[in-house]
């Protein structure tokens, strides 16, 4: 390029060429942001103007301070100003060689003398100094004016200064180069980072589960809107630089840029296509990286959910290989059948499908992974095939086998039915045997025309295709098809014969397969019928169980599992949430019983229904399950008040299409447990043989039972009372009495002021303890009362005495504590409610006696220390203070009178007890006689030697009245636990048997 330095008396212009092996060089290019502060002192300029070779012209304007301007700075200067006009691209380190070669390369100096003399002599003098240095090199034109100047370069080209038009403002040139070189330093840094981000993705690995990936795209996502946001801020940094320059050009005054502006121009423009062209070369890659990376997200989930639904399939594949049991009648087939459609109509299967679809979706749209992806589709389309052949072949051979049940019992009914519905008297007629033949041989050929045939050939096609354990089934069923036609050609043969000749009454035959038509022994029948009898109840107790536990099932899987549902979450009441348990119980636990356990047990029982006793004794245990569930009853009850009629019980109503809410199946283990014992008293009625005693005692048990679950749901209603209920052992009896207190303290005897007046109590009796409570009525929201009883005080049975007649009344009897302190005058409803309590009470009396009875057994073998402190065991705590203290000696004596010494010593005792006289019976015989109320009974008890001799010692020393009277029928029970020799002519009266007031 060649340049034209002109130097005039204020300006300096010259031209110049570089050489091109200069310019091939690589240096870093010199930036105006580098020489800002150079480039405002204005010693050199570039005012855009072109000579007439069109080489651009630099301008040195008169500067004061020329001198002082260091070197480097002026080369800077003079290199920047120089590499402007070529392409921003070949702007590089030449550019910084050039100060060095800038003498030798200067084609033209024009300079314009000052105007002023002195100047113009100095101007000359330094000229010809310097022309030495140039070596004549570079030529030099003195100008003395500017019409001179004129005459090489045009007006146009030079500034207002030097006489041209050329507009320019230095301010704008450097903040239009400093806006140009910064956007292009922009560009170049955007390049980069598209360059940098590209390289990552390309280097990326996908990963192998959803989250990674999901987390992967999420992280190029962002990374990549931020880019396009530098991008977006690039192009407007670049669009605002080119609309500054372009509106320049209608500032001016002929609306025209100048070259160097039109340079600018250009510059701006290339280095927008260059961000344009960048941009679309990264959106191409990007598209195709973020396809890749969707279809590995794809892919990812494709393979979890594959996993997922493939473990579903193979859990269902698992339950329907576990239906092996072929059903051993027709409501277990039922059963079978509805659990295999209940499979068939999960969700899993259509899952399945549909994720088969989705994969062939994805291989149609060219997934990368389509090798990865349809071999996964071939598997579940398999394992779905599979699962639906297995499943109809199960229904198809269950199906036919219930077909073949149902006809036969459906044959079998019908006939049992005609025979037991043929009356014996009608019979005894020969019109009577006749018509009843005719019933019979019609039932028999419409039978075989119809449905015998039709099974059996039934049988006989699917007989290749029925499994053996359904082959068993089968034909068991076939076997009571022929039974009952059996029994029908006995009966037929029976009155085909009385038809002909009236000899004797027939009687009815028994229908049982083993019976013989030639013995019509009369002995016989009722036994027959009472066995056939039999067998209806079991048939009707096992067809009830099969019921109930269906009924159990559908309230477990119709509305304790849908709680876990998602699906039916929100109609769920708040008032429910987290009381599954209180509003079921523990109805899983009877369901589990029932179902895998007791209907198996009773099914078994099918064939001899005189085990059933021992069914339910071997089964106490586990029936105790619905104590339980009736304490939780009233619990129950009032949760369904509060939610009862909520969508979520609706729904669930409405699916298992059941005509009855949620409360009345709850109420169905209730209704079941009393229904057992009904049942049994029916089998009892017809059983006088094998298994009566077990039944009786299976009878007892359940009545027990029931008793117990009674007595729990008024247990549960107790308030108030301060200890545990655990603790007081068994709950015995409870029931509601008129209860009267007569109270002693000291001397002096303090009545209620209820006394005249009963108070209504509820007791409860436990093994340890006396509860008596108030009972309350409560009604809740329009319901029905519910009780409650409020705790009012207790005594313990360990010092309780009873006496069981009281003067005046029948009902009532006495309970009494700490030696007569307490005495409770307690009047029963009924005398058998008495009479039960009375038993109760000496039961546990007993108990107690017998527990100490025992513990004395154990330590009388050693000293008579020891049988002293075990008789302390048999009276009440409260009683013991009033023995005396010192300690008494037993007299020494053989082994045949050892027992005698102990007595001796017991009676001793008993005799510091009262200290008031009585006047008692002076017979050996009779150690204590007693009138009851109504006059006539007497207790008699009598006593071999040596105990008889004791008689006159003790009542010599019996003073007290109650409690002596009490006390002394207990000894001889006392004095049997310790004399082996003793025995009594009159049945052992219990311990604290009724004394009369």
């Amino acid at each position: 390029m060649q340049w034209v330095f002109y130097c005039i008396s204020e300006y300096l212009i010259c031209f110049y060429f570089l050489p091109d092996e200069i310019m091939q060089q690589d240096i870093r290019p010199l930036l105006a942001v580098d020489i800002i502060e150079q480039l405002h002192r204005q010693f050199a300029l570039l005012s855009g103007g072109r000579g007439n070779d069109g080489a651009p012209i630099i301008t040195f304007p008169e500067y004061s301070g020329f001198s002082e301007v260091p070197e480097e700075d002026f080369l800077n200067v003079v290199t920047y100003l120089t590499s402007i006009p070529r392409p921003l691209h070949t702007i590089n380190k030449q550019e910084q060689l050039l100060a060095g070669a800038f003498p030798g390369n200067l084609q033209l100096v024009l300079v314009l003398r000052p105007s002023r003399f002195f100047q113009k002599h100095i101007a000359d003098i330094g000229i010809k100094l310097h022309k030495d240095d140039f070596k004549m090199k570079v030529p030099i034109v003195m100008l003395n004016s500017l019409s001179d100047l004129h005459g090489y370069v045009d007006k146009s080209q030079l500034t207002r200064e030097l006489g041209g038009s050329l507009e320019y403002s230095h301010s704008q040139w450097i903040h239009h180069r400093t806006a140009i070189e910064n956007f292009a330093m922009t560009v170049k840094t955007t390049a980069q980072m598209l360059q940098k981000f590209g390289t990552d993705l390309s280097e990326t690995e996908l990963p192998n589960d959803v989250q990674c990936t999901k987390d992967l795209l999420t992280a190029h996502n962002d990374k990549h809107d931020n880019l396009k946001d530098e991008l977006r801020l690039a192009v407007k940094q670049g669009t605002t630089l080119y609309s500054c320059i372009k509106d320049q050009a209608a500032k001016s005054e002929n609306q025209e840029l100048n070259p160097d502006e039109m340079e600018n121009q250009t510059t701006v423009e290339r280095l927008l296509a260059q961000l344009d062209e960048t941009e679309n070369a990264f959106e191409q890659f990007w598209s195709k990286h973020h396809l890749k990376l969707e279809q590995c997200l794809q892919l990812r989930h494709f393979e979890q959910d594959f996993r997922e639904v493939k473990v579903s399939l193979d859990s269902l594949m698992g339950t329907l290989n576990s239906i092996s049991d072929t059903g051993d009648c027709v409501a277990r087939v039922e059963q079978l059948l509805k659990e295999l459609k209940t499979l068939e109509e999960k969700p899993t299967l259509e899952k399945a499908q549909l994720h088969a679809l989705h994969g062939d979706q994805l291989i149609q749209s060219n997934h990368y992974a389509v090798d990865s992806i349809r071999p996964k589709c071939v598997e579940l389309r398999r394992v779905c095939d599979d699962f639906s052949n297995e499943a109809k072949k199960k229904t198809d051979v269950l199906s036919k086998s219930l077909k073949i049940r149902q006809g036969i019992d459906k044959w079998c009914e019908s006939g049992i039915y005609l025979l037991a519905s043929q009356a014996v008297d009608k019979c005894q007629s020969q019109e009577g045997a006749e018509s009843a033949l005719t019933d019979i041989q019609r039932f028999l050929e419409s039978a075989e025309k119809n449905q015998l045939t039709e099974l059996r050939n039934l049988h006989n096609q699917y007989e290749v295709a029925l499994s053996e354990d359904i082959k068993v089934h089968v034909l068991k069923a076939l076997k009571r098809l022929e039974d009952v036609q059996e029994m029908f050609e006995k009966r037929h043969v029976s009155l085909k014969r009385l038809s002909a000749k009236q000899t004797r009454p027939i009687q009815p035959v028994a229908p049982r397969p083993e019976s013989s038509p030639k013995r019509p022994s009369v002995k016989n029948t009722p036994r027959s019928a009472g066995s056939q009898q039999r067998k209806h109840i079991m048939t009707e107790l096992i067809e009830t169980e099969r019921l109930y536990v269906e009924e159990l099932q559908s309230i477990m899987e119709g509305y304790f599992a849908e709680l876990n549902n998602s699906e039916l979450s929100h109609l769920i009441p708040p008032s429910l949430e987290n009381k599954r348990d209180v509003l079921f119980g523990n109805l899983p636990e009877i369901y589990e019983f029932h179902n895998k356990t007791f209907r198996m047990e009773l099914e078994n029982c099918a064939e001899k229904p005189e085990l059933v006793g021992t069914c339910f004794l071997k089964r106490v245990e586990e029936l105790q399950v619905y104590e339980k569930y009736c304490q939780n009853k009233p619990r129950s009850e009032i949760l369904w008040r509060q939610c009862g009629d909520s969508l979520f019980f609706q729904e669930c109503q409405k699916k298992l299409d059941h005509k009855l809410s949620l409360d009345a199946y709850l109420l169905k283990p209730v209704q079941r447990i009393t229904k057992y014992q009904l049942m049994l008293k029916e089998m009892l009625k017809c059983s006088n043989g094998e298994g009566m005693a077990e039944l009786e005692e299976a009878l007892a048990t359940m009545l027990d039972i029931i008793k117990s679950v009674n007595d729990s749901m008024h247990q549960i209603a107790i308030t108030g009372f301060e200890g545990n209920l655990s603790e007081l052992g068994k709950l015995l009896m409870q029931g509601s009495f008129n209860v009267w207190t007569d109270h002693k303290k000291g001397h002096s005897k303090v009545k209620d002021l209820a006394r005249f007046k009963p108070m209504q109590r509820h007791l409860f009796l436990y093994d340890k303890m006396l509860l008596f409570c108030k009972k309350r009525e409560e009604t809740t929201d329009g319901h029905e009362k519910t009780p409650s009883y409020s705790f009012k005080h207790s005594l313990k049975m360990s010092a309780v005495g009873i006496t069981e007649n009281v003067k005046g009344d029948s009902k009532k009897f006495e309970v009494w504590y700490n030696g007569r302190e307490e005495v409770y005058i307690i009047q029963a409803p009924s005398m058998d409610v008495k009479n039960m309590w009375v038993s109760e009470i000496r039961k546990v009396l007993t108990g107690q006696l017998e527990a100490c009875r025992g513990a004395h057994t154990h330590t009388h073998t050693h000293t008579h220390t020891h049988t002293h402190l075990c008789i302390s065991e048999y009276f009440p705590p409260s009683v013991l203070p009033h023995l005396p203290r010192e300690r008494t000696s037993v007299p020494a004596c053989n082994k045949g009178t050892h027992a005698f010494g102990v007595e001796r010593c017991l009676y001793s005792r008993l005799a510091g007890l009262t200290n008031r006289s009585r006047r008692c019976d002076k017979s050996n015989d009779c150690l204590v006689s007693s009138s009851t109320d109504s006059g006539s009974a007497s207790v008699l008890t009598t006593l071999h030697q040596p105990v008889a001799q004791l008689t006159p010692f003790y009542t010599n020393h019996c003073t007290s009245h109650r409690p002596a009277v009490t006390l002394v029928v207990a000894i001889p029970q006392l004095l049997l636990s310790l004399q082996p020799t003793v025995q009594l002519k009159y049945p052992p009266a219990p311990p604290f048997h009724a004394v009369s007031s």
